[in-house]
C-alpha cells in the first residue's frame, strides 16, 4: 500500500488524536494524509489535519453518501469514528461503504455495537456472561421495593456522562426520572474508577490493554489520569474482550469496588483520553498503520506505567477568512 490516508469522522476537538496518527505515520515513514471530517468549519481538529472535508450532520440522509464521496476523493484507507451517535449507522453500512470505496471502516460487528450502545443490552450481556455490574432496578422494583440509597440514574443510550446523577432519596429519584430520557436506575458504585484502552486487530485478537486511573474528569471526559498496570483489571478485561469480540480501539469504563470489578460501560471507539495510553507506548494509531500494511501483531504490554497525564485547553485563532493565524 503506497499511501495510507485516514479519515477521522466528527473530528471536533480531537486534536490529540489527529496528531497521534500524524506522529505514527512519521515514525513508520508511511506516506499518509490525516483527513479531518466535520459538519462545522470551526471544529478545532480541522486546523491540525493534513486535509479537511466538510460532512453533513449525522442525522442528514446523505451522510453515508458523503463519507463515500470523501473516501473516493481523498483516497482513504481507514475511516475512524469518534462519537457514539455514529456507531450504529456505520456498523449498519460498513459493508456498503467498503464495497464503494478502498477504505476499511474501523467499526465492530453490528451485534457488538448494539450491545455497547444500549445500556440495558450492556447490562444483560455482562450479567449473562458473569461479569460484575451494579444491580439494575426494574420499574416494578422501584415502585414496590424499599430501595437502598444512594442509587445512580443514567440514560439508556447516553454518553459523556450527560444526565447522569447520584440519587440520595426518593424525592431526588422522582425529579431525575423527569429529567433523564429513558432512564436506567442502578445501585451506586463506590470505588476507584478506571478507563481501559484496549486495542484488537481486525480479527478481534487482543494486542494491548492499558488501565488508566481516572483522577479527575470534566464533562464526562478524563482530565487527569494515571497509567496503572493493574493485573486484576487486565485479566478481567481480557475475558470480556474474548466474549464480546470487538475490533479496533475500545474504551472500557469500570470501578474497583469492595465487591470487586464492576463495569460501567463499553465504548467501541477511541475515547477522548485515548492519547494518554497511546503516548505511554500502546500506540493504537501505529498498530492500525501496521495492520493496514499487512503486518501481524502480537499481544504485548510494551507501555510505561505509573505515568500521570494532565490535560488542558488550548486556543487557536482564525482570521476574517477563517484561516489559521500562526503566532
Amino acid at each position: 500500500m503506497s499511501e495510507i490516508n485516514v479519515l477521522i469522522l466528527s473530528a471536533g476537538r480531537r486534536v490529540e488524536l489527529v496528531q497521534c496518527f500524524q506522529k505514527a505515520a512519521k515514525k513508520l515513514d508511511v506516506k499518509s494524509k490525516i483527513v479531518a471530517g466535520d459538519c462545522s468549519e470551526t471544529a478545532p481538529a480541522l486546523y491540525f489535519a493534513d486535509r479537511t472535508y466538510k460532512l453533513p450532520r449525522i442525522t442528514e440522509p446523505n451522510y453515508i453518501e458523503a463519507i463515500i464521496d470523501a473516501c473516493n476523493k481523498e483516497d482513504i484507507s481507514l475511516i475512524v469514528p469518534t462519537i457514539d451517535t455514529d456507531l450504529l449507522l456505520l456498523a449498519e453500512n460498513k459493508c456498503f461503504i467498503e464495497e464503494e470505496t478502498n477504505a476499511k471502516v474501523l467499526i465492530s460487528d453490528y451485534k457488538v455495537i448494539e450491545i455497547c450502545r444500549d445500556k440495558i443490552n450492556t447490562q444483560n450481556f455482562l450479567e449473562e456472561n458473569s461479569f460484575g455490574i451494579p444491580k439494575m432496578y426494574t420499574e416494578e422494583e422501584i415502585r414496590n421495593s424499599d430501595l437502598r440509597f444512594p442509587l445512580f440514574i443514567k440514560p439508556k443510550s447516553g454518553s459523556s456522562s450527560i444526565n447522569t446523577f447520584k440519587v440520595n432519596n426518593n424525592n431526588e429519584l422522582e425529579i431525575y426520572k423527569g429529567i433523564v430520557n429513558d432512564p436506567i436506575v442502578q445501585a451506586f458504585m463506590d470505588g476507584e474508577e478506571f478507563t481501559i484502552d484496549v486495542f484488537l486487530d481486525f480479527d478481534s485478537n487482543i494486542i494491548s490493554i492499558v488501565p488508566r486511573l481516572r483522577i479527575a474528569t470534566r464533562s464526562g471526559e478524563i482530565s487527569k489520569g494515571k497509567i496503572i498496570r493493574d493485573r486484576e483489571i487486565i485479566d478481567n478485561v481480557t475475558k470480556l474482550m474474548k466474549v464480546l469480540k470487538p475490533i479496533g480501539h475500545i474504551t472500557v469504563q469500570l470501578m474497583k469496588t469492595k465487591k470487586g470489578i464492576e463495569y460501567i460501560e463499553i465504548n467501541p471507539r477511541f475515547g477522548g483520553g485515548a492519547p494518554m495510553s497511546i503516548m505511554s507506548g500502546a500506540d493504537s494509531c501505529e498498530n492500525l498503520f501496521r495492520l493496514l500494511m499487512g503486518e501481524k501483531l502480537e499481544y504485548n504490554e510494551n507501555y510505561n506505567d505509573n505515568l500521570t497525564f494532565l490535560r488542558f485547553d488550548s486556543s487557536i485563532c482564525l482570521d476574517e477568512n477563517m484561516e489559521l493565524v500562526r503566532w
